[in-house]
């Protein structure tokens, strides 16, 4: 995918390369198939029709009036944005789709210990979870308690399918992933076994400003970042390419 070029470069810049390059396709739809002229005028009434309710907002009677042609001429406003949202909907959900999946965690990094957890249902015993090639768990059993176990695994750059030993059965455990590239697997993985029911793996959320970055204690995501970016890109192009 030829997005995938984009992880060699930091987090950050990524999420704002993405969100303008979204942003930018999506002003240039709603320009261009939508009819601008009339989308002008529809937002030039829908702002006086709300300056004409404070106008009147000690005449109940005539707020409601005014509100109905408001509202009619919002679905009207609307209705011209459909067609350009409903074409950009499905490569947007795409985009959406490779950032969750490329950016939205740290990787398990080679050469460092990191934990896998399982989860039970019903069963109550020992659970030995076997070591791979370039993969080693240490204690590969472990005693299931209150439904979970945990192992520390640890290993070289490289993709590993897990296998699990429960009650005598082998059971496929997954998948996981170490490399110091900007990829993972499912952090939240469902196993289809009567027994084992998921594997969790330990990976990180990613905070594009970085761990030692808070607003009031709140360290935005990956999402978040692209959110704001997004809503200032479309506010600077909107005003430039005169998009109503």
């Amino acid at each position: 995918m030829i997005l995938d070029y984009f992880l060699q470069l930091p987090l950050l810049v990524i999420i704002i390369l993405v969100s303008l390059l979204i942003t930018l396709i999506s002003t240039i739809a709603y320009k261009y198939l939508t009819n601008q002229t009339e989308m002008k005028s529809l937002k030039d009434d829908i702002k006086k029709h709300q300056d004409e309710m404070k106008t009147h907002k000690n005449n109940p009677k005539k707020v409601m009036e005014i509100q109905k042609k408001a509202m009619e001429k919002n679905f009207r406003y609307m209705g011209q944005s459909m067609k350009p949202m409903l074409i950009t909907f499905l490569p947007i959900i795409l985009v959406f789709a490779w950032l969750n999946q490329a950016v939205a965690y740290e990787p398990l990094m080679p050469g460092q210990d990191f934990t896998i957890t399982a989860s039970f249902d019903k069963y109550a015993g020992n659970a030995t979870l076997s070591s791979i090639e370039g993969l080693t768990i240490k204690d590969s059993t472990q005693n299931v308690v209150n439904g979970t176990a945990s192992w520390i695994a640890n290993g070289k750059a490289g993709e590993y399918l897990l296998s699990m030993n429960v009650g005598g059965r082998a059971v496929d455990a997954g998948k996981v992933i170490v490399t110091d590239q900007k990829k993972y697997a499912l952090v939240l993985q469902k196993i289809n076994d009567n027994n084992l029911k998921t594997i969790v793996l330990p990976n990180k959320p990613t905070k594009p400003f970085g761990w030692g970055f808070n607003i009031f204690g709140y360290r935005p995501g990956w999402l978040m970042t692209y959110i704001i970016f997004s809503i200032a890109f479309s506010m600077g192009l909107r005003k430039v390419m005169k998009v109503y």
